[in-house]
């Protein structure tokens, strides 16, 4: 039996606690940049709602899903664009790495306690 190639690790840091992820090099730079948005999205909800854990976990996933589902406005004065597809199925298998590799990362942590 062959060992499964195991992907490089990235650590990122959500509210001062850092998570190792496994992050191929080429998505590096977007996983680091992905992981500013959610960290700073997540301090803001937690100081307007005083609430943490899986409770702050949860509204920030909502917030963000929301933030990227609701169509925004386009200036009257600006060209009108396009339409562009929006592939569910798409979303969906990458919400579902990003997932799994949440999960994995998780899993990892809660060896060390």
């Amino acid at each position: 039996m062959s060992a499964k190639p195991t992907l490089p690790t990235l650590d990122i840091t959500l509210l001062g606690r850092e998570y190792r992820v496994a992050c191929p090099p080429e998505e590096r730079e977007g996983l680091l940049a992905a992981a500013a948005y959610v960290d700073a999205r997540m301090t803001d909800i937690a100081a307007k709602t005083k609430s943490g854990g899986e409770r702050l976990a949860v509204m920030t996933a909502l917030n963000i899903a929301h933030e990227l589902l609701t169509p925004k406005p386009v200036p009257e004065d600006l060209p009108t664009p396009a339409p562009e597809s929006f592939d569910t199925q798409e979303f969906a298998r990458r919400i579902n790495s990003i997932k799994a590799r949440l999960d994995a990362a998780m899993a990892e942590q809660d060896k060390l306690f």
